[in-house]
């Protein structure tokens, strides 16, 4: 038995590490395309090394894929030293995989020459192909492991240590491309972001609840029998008046939280009820089912 099981967890991991770096070779193919044929050729660009490559490659006139994976190096050192060899093994790997698309696709005419569209279309594009990047364990822009570490050592947050160079990125591309392309390059850059969010988050989003009440065993059944979702029970207590307390755990979707809110108060009008969302859900009893 101990030798069946090591072969299970053995193919379990093949399994996952297959999947993982599929992903990062389809998301690299996407993003080149988002690139290449809609962003770099109308000098719309990304933030973060990204853009800086596009910005060289524009200047020298060497290729792109060239200054992405000697701009990142340093920052593949620091994601190695700081976050782990996994993350700094992905990373390399989408690197060198989006570079090596980007000169397969270079020679390809551009779907289109207005930028606006380019933005667009082209950050639509780029985002899905870096959020499954992202969703993989890797990543295509140094500047974000360089704000993880500033996040630790400083008291400005990732996401404002990554605005503000992006915004220097940006400012820059104004100074060599044209205020109105450093203008186009800001909107490519939100499509971009917003469309790594859908990626990461799902457009299903779904939300962790837990449910304080004195009416677990009610509650419990209602969700299981009407919503169809497990849930976990934690034993606790008050906190001022050391009164025992049950508290319920489940992950529910979107469409499924108001009615989650109104099976509670049906049931315990004094429940608490905290909501926040998940990005991602591994294992469990978690299926859709018909509310009723």
């Amino acid at each position: 038995m101990p030798v069946v099981k090591k072969t299970i967890a053995q193919h379990r991991k093949a399994s996952f590490y297959i999947k993982k770096y599929c992903m990062i070779f389809l998301g690299s193919i996407i993003a080149s395309l988002g690139l290449e044929l809609f962003l770099i050729p109308n000098r719309v660009i990304d933030g973060g090394v990204v853009g800086i490559s596009i910005m060289m490659s524009t200047i020298t006139q060497l290729p792109f894929g060239l200054f992405l994976v000697l701009l990142n190096l340093p920052f593949l050192y620091l994601g190695y030293k700081q976050i782990g060899k996994n993350f700094a093994i992905a990373t390399t790997i989408a690197i060198c995989f989006l570079s090596g698309w980007s000169a397969v696709f270079e020679p390809i005419r551009q779907v289109t020459e207005d930028p606006f569209l380019a933005a667009i279309f082209g950050g639509i594009i780029d985002g899905l192909g870096v959020g499954l990047i992202i969703r993989a364990g890797g990543s295509l822009d140094g500047t974000e492991i360089v704000a993880i570490i500033m996040d630790r050592r400083s008291v400005f947050s990732v996401g404002e240590v990554v605005m503000f160079i992006n915004l220097f990125i940006l400012s820059s591309a104004g100074l060599l491309y044209g205020w109105d392309k450093a203008m186009y390059s800001l909107v490519a850059y939100f499509v971009i972001s917003k469309m790594i969010d859908v990626v990461i988050k799902g457009l299903d989003e779904s939300y962790a609840v837990m449910i304080v009440t004195n009416e677990h065993d009610d509650i419990t059944s209602a969700l299981n029998d009407r919503l169809g979702r497990g849930v976990t029970l934690l034993h606790g207590a008050g906190g001022y008046t050391g009164e025992s307390k049950e508290v319920l755990y489940c992950v529910v979707t979107r469409l499924e939280v108001d009615k989650l809110k109104e099976i509670v108060l049906e049931k315990d009008e004094n429940a608490f009820v905290t909501i926040n969302a998940v990005h991602d859900i591994v294992g469990g009893r978690f299926k859709k089912k018909a509310i009723h």
